[in-house]
């Protein structure tokens, strides 16, 4: 099933209609971030009441709704640099995650489609990388690779917006609108291996990125497992899986269109910020 944010709430897609999740909430519906991450945690639950009363829940076409990132507040945004060899050899690394570990991205970095990733420097080169991202779906700690598969709520695509220079990454990585993320979660059981999915990113119609996660140097399961054993995960974190070769800068202007296969088409725009306040200092 595909879990979105319809309009601000929970939602899952049926056919051309969007169910609105509300009424199963059971009271939770008052905090709509703590809905969406009530609802990745308890997804199994609540899909069979979904499908219980799918007839007397409300619903709305999904050419009238906005949608949102489908985990509007994530507990927390883990990212894995380097995790494709065809990107380690662009970037010139002689490290991979594997010796880099994974880093963290503020969570009110998080937009969803059609909304504008703001560019706070208009020189300072930023890139574009396309991801699949993990969502979380069960408490997890020191989980076994072997294992991982049942701590996987579902998946989604993500754009690591990334400003190069000496700054430390997550400070490169976590400006506001820098995490695109969408356009739904798709549940684990649709999606089958995660580990061999094309995934292309667009730049204003110019395919820069083409590349399937069977090219991941650490796949889906290791990537829960090395997370699980540095900090606990919770229902609704995200896991960036890393991008691959062909990571470009990006200018305002720009229309960005990350693809996945059987997982869906996200697509943002870009602005260049109005600045208010200090900003890093530019090199």
């Amino acid at each position: 099933m595909k879990l979105v944010n319809a309009d601000g709430w929970p939602g899952v897609i049926d056919g051309d209609h969007v169910i609105d999740l509300r009424p199963l909430l059971a009271g939770r519906d008052g905090d709509r971030a703590a809905s969406f991450l009530h609802v990745m945690a308890h997804w199994d639950r609540l899909s069979d009441d979904v499908l219980d009363d799918r007839a007397a829940l409300p619903r709305t076409p999904l050419a009238a709704i906005h949608l949102g990132p489908p985990v509007p507040r994530p507990g927390k945004i883990l990212a894995a640099p380097v995790n494709y060899e065809t990107h380690r050899r662009e970037m010139g690394s002689e490290h991979t995650v594997s010796t880099l570990g994974l880093f963290l991205k503020a969570p009110s970095s998080v937009i969803g489609p059609g909304d504008d990733v703001l560019l706070p420097y208009d020189d300072r080169r930023i890139d574009h990388e396309g991801e699949l991202a993990v969502v979380i779906g069960k408490t997890a700690r020191d989980v076994p690779a072997d294992e991982a598969g049942a701590y996987i709520r579902g998946y989604t695509g993500l754009i690591d917006v990334t400003m190069r220079g000496p700054e430390e990454r997550s400070a490169r990585k976590s400006f506001d609108t820098f995490t695109p993320l969408g356009p739904w979660v798709v549940t684990a059981d649709e999606v089958g291996d995660p580990n061999d999915l094309r995934l292309r990113l667009w730049v204003e119609g110019d395919l820069r990125q083409d590349d399937r996660t069977a090219g991941l140097i650490l796949g889906v399961p290791e990537l829960v497992a090395l997370a699980s054993s540095m900090m606990t995960l919770e229902p609704g974190d995200v896991l960036a899986t890393g991008t691959p070769a062909g990571v470009g800068p990006i200018r305002p202007g720009d229309r960005l269109v990350l693809e996945i296969e059987r997982i869906g088409r996200l697509e943002v725009g870009v602005a260049l910020r109005e600045r208010s306040g200090q900003l890093l200092r530019r090199t």
